[in-house]
């Protein structure tokens, strides 16, 4: 018998076919089983570094540039979610490595992971108080009178905010994967945060937990993100720094800092809930937020399939800035391919290191 059919079974099934399979699927089990087995952590990225300043949680680190190119130092600002090795997380897929190979020092600016103690820290405090101290020592290690900032998802919304109100501290900014128009009618996750209860949840919790948002963040592409990416590491699951690679972008995603209660209620309510960031309606401590104060030559980068900060998102910074030298750019991938993608290191590195370059 080559094959049989059900009453109603509108597919035909091949026994000898479906055993192999079957057969097939061990394999590759066994396979991803065993490369699994002794992997270790790896937590702090790919290239050598050195940390050169340090305040609380949070610490400097210097990516010492390579070779005789004189290229200008950049300050890279991440998100509060996540860690920032995604950056840097192997030497083949690293933003880091590729910026310092083209002779740039990168400082990167770690925000390490808040306790109970961190959970009255306030917008201010790391906008006005973290970020400026780290800005004031690159400052100083570069003897220059101002940082080239590059600003990524969150952190390229402290950024904007800390450079609208130090533009003299600022010489230069990128921003990658940032929003500024918080509710574009393409924006799963302020549609998810539009009706949270953001006091509550800091009441209950004090500092709100990286689990929970991962939950959150996973929910917007339930199937792609909880089982589609599972069964695609069966077919490499024989390939060992293929399931090395796998596991250290799973280790990242889930390797998520509690967020600081304070600071986590004011940026739900001010930028996704009222959105005041690109209606210049935004208040951090008393200080007005202006985009029209940014007054230095700025750089937007954003990528064209990112679902969690669609396109228009970030476009809108255009017609807020008071600068005449303003560029945009736009990549293949998503929120995260644009960093980790082979195509990023060819094209992502260069755009940010060229532009840089012609200014300084």
């Amino acid at each position: 018998m080559t094959g049989f059919s059900m009453p109603n079974m509108p597919v035909a099934i091949d026994p000898q076919k479906a055993m192999q399979e079957m057969a097939n699927w061990q394999m590759k089990f066994g396979a991803l089983q065993a490369n699994l087995r002794g992997l270790q952590d790896e937590t702090n990225g790919a290239t050598a570094r050195e940390c050169v300043y340090q305040q609380d949680k949070v610490r400097l680190y210097r990516y010492a540039g390579e070779g005789n190119r004189k290229a200008p130092p950049i300050l890279i600002c991440y998100a509060l979610v996540n860690r920032p090795h995604m950056m840097d997380i192997e030497a083949e897929k690293s933003l880091i490595r590729s910026l310092t190979k083209r002779g740039h020092d990168i400082y990167l600016i770690d925000w390490g992971y808040p306790d109970p103690a961190d959970r009255v820290l306030s917008l201010g405090d790391f906008i006005f108080g973290y970020i400026d101290d780290c800005v004031d020592e690159v400052r100083r290690l570069t003897r220059s009178d101002a940082v080239n900032l590059l600003g990524v998802c969150q952190g390229g919304c402290f950024s904007l905010c800390y450079a609208a109100a130090n533009p003299d501290k600022v010489a230069n900014l990128t921003v990658m994967v940032t929003p500024v128009d918080f509710q574009t009618p393409d924006n799963l996750l302020t549609k998810w945060a539009m009706h949270a209860d953001v006091g509550q949840a800091v009441q209950a919790f004090g500092n709100i937990p990286g689990d929970v948002l991962n939950v959150s963040y996973v929910s917007l592409k339930p199937f792609q993100l909880n089982v589609q990416k599972y069964l695609a590491l069966l077919d490499i699951g024989d390939d060992p720094e293929a399931v090395r690679s796998f596991m250290r972008m799973e280790q990242w995603i889930f390797d998520s800092p509690d967020q600081a209660g304070a600071c986590y209620g004011e940026f739900v309510r001010k930028f996704h809930q009222d959105n005041e960031l690109v209606k210049d309606a935004l208040s951090i401590d008393g200080v007005q937020i202006r985009l029209d104060r940014l007054t230095m030559p700025v750089l937007n980068i954003y990528a064209r399939d990112d679902h969690l900060v669609p396109p228009a998102a970030s476009k809108a910074l255009a017609s807020k800035v008071g600068t005449k030298d303003y560029q945009e750019l736009e990549f293949p991938g998503g929120h995260i391919g644009i960093y980790v993608s082979g195509k990023s290191q060819k094209l992502v590195s260069p755009a940010i290191s060229d532009w840089l370059i012609a200014r300084n």
